[in-house]
């Protein structure tokens, strides 16, 4: 996988305005964040789109969404070439994925005196469980609570804060994201295990082509086995995440 090596019709693909455009969430503290003082985002998904812009031989531009939804939205509406998204079917419609390279606990915080002890309790008449709108977890609990309700906060790191604000029942999130949350509120826990494993994969919008999305699913499956996944998380301390699994390749 060198630049040498890659079709004129791939790389038009992947750049076609000479440029690989990156959508990047900074919502989600797995994928990527801000330097507090400079404010450029860094993050295991900068980093693998830095690696992926070298093997094509072009130069990298980041387009930094604060949520979840407005990457995925960038991708939909092609005006991005790659990006940084959870697998969900809703997304697939228009988003072609790779296998995944991280998985991510999906869990619930309630307040200490909450009689919620277990994820099974959450779904129940008169419950309200607030998400970050259009992350794969209010995807997923869209399609999965038959009886709780669901409000929506305008972004992933906004979901305790919207949560307390409102007097809510349940907050669910990235595991990460709800601990750090805790620690700043006192009289907040999570409940044990997850409801959900986010499978985070790179995707791109099906136009680009069979031929793209599966050079694109062979370089995540590399990254993965040659540990450059592993170190990013490590370089930085991502802790709760997984690296995952080989996938085997058609």
């Amino acid at each position: 996988m060198t630049t040498s090596t890659i079709d004129p019709s791939l790389l038009q693909a992947f750049a076609p305005t000479g440029v690989l455009r990156a959508s990047i969430n900074v919502g989600n503290p797995i994928l990527a964040g801000r330097n507090p003082q400079t404010q450029e985002p860094f993050g295991v998904s900068i980093d693998l789109a830095r690696e992926l812009a070298g093997r094509l031989g072009v130069d990298l531009k980041l387009v930094v969404w604060e949520s979840a939804g407005e990457s995925v939205q960038a991708a939909t509406d092609d005006i991005v070439d790659i990006g940084f998204f959870a697998i969900d079917p809703k997304r697939g419609e228009s988003v072609a994925f790779t296998p995944p390279y991280i998985l991510i606990e999906g869990a619930y915080l309630v307040a200490d005196g909450s009689p919620l002890q277990s994820n099974e309790e959450v779904d129940k008449e008169g419950t309200t469980v607030t998400v970050g709108k259009g992350s794969a977890y209010d995807l997923y609990l869209s399609r999965t609570l038959k009886n709780a309700s669901i409000e929506r906060a305008p972004t992933s790191p906004a979901v305790v804060s919207y949560y307390l604000e409102h007097g809510h029942d349940v907050a669910a999130g990235v595991r990460q994201q709800l601990e750090a949350d805790a620690a700043k509120h006192a009289g907040l826990r999570l409940l044990p295990s997850h409801f959900m494993v986010i499978r985070q994969a790179m995707g791109m919008n099906r136009s680009r082509g069979e031929a793209a999305i599966r050079y694109l699913s062979q370089f995540v499956e590399e990254m993965k086995a040659s540990g450059f996944v592993a170190q990013a998380m490590k370089r930085h301390g991502i802790q709760g995440a997984a690296v995952a699994p080989a996938e085997a390749q058609a």
